[in-house]
C-alpha cells in the first residue's frame, strides 16, 4: 500500500541558474524567489542554494535548469536535474 502512495506522489519542481559545475555529477543551482516583507510590505528576493544530480555531466555556469526533489543521494544532493529551461551563450 506504501508503495503505490509513493509513486503517485507530487514531487516539488524549482526553477534557477547554475552557479557551479565543478563538481563530478553534481551542479549547484541558485533558485531566487521574491517575498513580500512582513514589516516593511516591500517585496525582497530570497535566494537559496541546492545541489542537484546531473548525470551526464551537461549543465554549463549560467544555465537555467528545472530541478525535482527525489531521495537522498548524498550528504547535501536531494535533487536531481529534470530540464533545461534556457542554455547559457
Amino acid at each position: 500500500m506504501a508503495m503505490a502512495e509513493e509513486s503517485t506522489r507530487i514531487r516539488r519542481t524549482l526553477q534557477g541558474v547554475v552557479r557551479s559545475n565543478k563538481m563530478d555529477k553534481t551542479v549547484v543551482v541558485e533558485v531566487t524567489r521574491r517575498v513580500l516583507h512582513d514589516r516593511y510590505k516591500k517585496y525582497v528576493n530570497r535566494r537559496k542554494r541546492y545541489q542537484a544530480h546531473d548525470e551526464n555531466n551537461e549543465c554549463r555556469e549560467g544555465d537555467v535548469v528545472r530541478i525535482v526533489s527525489s531521495k537522498p543521494m548524498s550528504k547535501l544532493k536531494r535533487w536531481r536535474l529534470q530540464s533545461f529551461v534556457e542554455r547559457a551563450k
